[in-house]
């Protein structure tokens, strides 16, 4: 096969607008980063940029957004670098009705919409480009995406390098995230292309496919905390006259730093697991870094995660732009197999089995008395709770509390009556 050589920008998963945690600096953010893609390309002058999906987080980006939008498909337009794009699953039409920003963005020559235009196609002399737009969902997939291709049949030309750009995580094991939704499986996608562009994923991929090559480039700046350590950037792929595709990642020299904080605090107290969370973040507290603390592990019986002192941990950094507490942990739950036994037996009426349940929870924290006191205790709340009577459950949690006090002193003993 014998080609002319040509070069083109492959990037995804922009983001553009997108204020994460609601803060202005992470929405410049997103626009350096598109700012730098933009420059990086200008500079390698490739024949085009192939935007697979997500340029923008929302589907009706703000005034502001799209000036920057506009200011930097300006700049590429001025360099003659034509931007050939689809729409992602955030930046999708809203509605048959409004349709996509990108149609607009198309009319006034800034980008061309692949799907909006006959054939679904953009073509030269060098190469036949292809894209589909994003139906959200793998069952509107599976039922439009056929559709499509009946109305805007696939043409690739074997005197051409055949470019499909779409913007789905594909049901393949090396490609999806544990944690994401196929959109479609891999056989939906057509034969015939050398190059299919994917977006969607944010790990950077590439690998045969279909007798082409299948590649994920990325996003280009922190869009979740679980991507933060992702090399964030773009492929610049080279072709030569044999179609032999060359890649290199370009990666950007400015994403914000996030600093993930993940540890495991199995069998700690609340006030111990907020204690040693502060103490982390101070250890890590940079400037300008994102510090994301990640709570995972199983806690004591009888705690639970509200006892955490979320406020303490998020302030306790000075230089950081901000602290984002992930909590991960785990309530101590009774084994199935115990709460079958408690609950299955015929024989017992159901305030036995309620104490035998309680007192299995509370079994794995205090003392065998200290258990039974405290189990007949949420036994004796259950009544006036269900049936209004907040005042005597307040009376009842108080004559425990003071009668515990006695008995810690050895003055008084707690009655065991139920």
């Amino acid at each position: 096969m014998q080609l002319k050589a040509l070069s083109f920008i492959h990037v995804a998963d922009i983001h553009l607008g997108y204020a994460q945690y609601n803060l202005e600096e992470r929405r410049k953010d997103f626009i350096r980063a598109f700012k730098e893609v933009v420059d990086k390309t200008i500079e390698l002058k490739p024949d085009f940029m192939i935007i697979a999906g997500d340029l923008f987080h929302h589907a009706r980006p703000s005034n502001v957004t799209l000036e920057a939008a506009v200011r930097n498909f300006s700049k590429l337009r001025d360099a003659s670098i034509p931007v050939l794009v689809v729409d992602g699953s955030h930046d999708a039409a809203p509605n048959i009705i409004t349709s996509t920003i990108l149609n607009p963005l198309d009319a006034a020559g800034l980008l061309y919409y692949l799907p909006r235009h006959k054939g679904a196609s953009w073509k030269n002399e060098k190469c036949y480009v292809y894209g589909v737009p994003n139906y959200r969902t793998r069952r509107k997939t599976e039922e439009q995406l056929p559709i499509f291709y009946e109305k805007n049949q696939p043409s690739p030309d074997k005197d051409l390098f055949n470019i499909f750009v779409f913007h789905m995580a594909l049901d393949l094991p090396r490609v999806k995230p544990p944690q994401m939704e196929a959109e479609a499986p891999p056989e939906l996608l057509p034969e015939g292309f050398n190059y299919y562009a994917g977006g969607h994923v944010h790990k950077p991929s590439k690998f045969s496919f279909k007798k082409g090559i299948l590649a994920y480039s990325g996003s280009t700046e922190t869009v979740y905390y679980a991507d933060a350590g992702l090399g964030k950037g773009v492929y610049y792929v080279k072709v030569d006259e044999k179609g032999k595709a060359e890649f290199e990642h370009i990666k950007l020299e400015n994403p914000r730093r996030f600093a993930i904080l993940e540890k495991d605090y199995t069998g700690m107290t609340p006030p111990k697991i907020s204690e040693s969370a502060v103490r982390q973040v101070k250890e890590n507290d940079e400037a300008g870094v994102i510090l994301v603390p990640v709570l995972r592990g199983i806690l004591p019986a009888e705690a639970n995660r509200s006892e955490i002192d979320i406020a303490k941990i998020r302030n306790a950094a000075e230089k950081a732009l901000l602290v984002h507490p992930v909590v991960r942990l785990k309530e101590t739950e009774v084994p199935e197999e115990v709460v079958r036994s408690i609950f299955e037996g015929e024989l017992k009426d159901l305030k036995t089995k309620a104490f035998e349940y309680f007192l299995q929870i509370f079994s794995e924290r205090y003392s065998r008395d200290e258990s039974e006191r405290i189990a007949r205790l949420a036994l004796n709340l259950i009544e006036p709770l269900t049936q209004k009577g907040e005042d005597k459950a307040k009376e009842r949690l108080e004559a425990h509390l003071n009668a515990n006090k006695n008995n810690n002193s050895g003055k008084h003993s707690v009655s065991r009556e139920v």
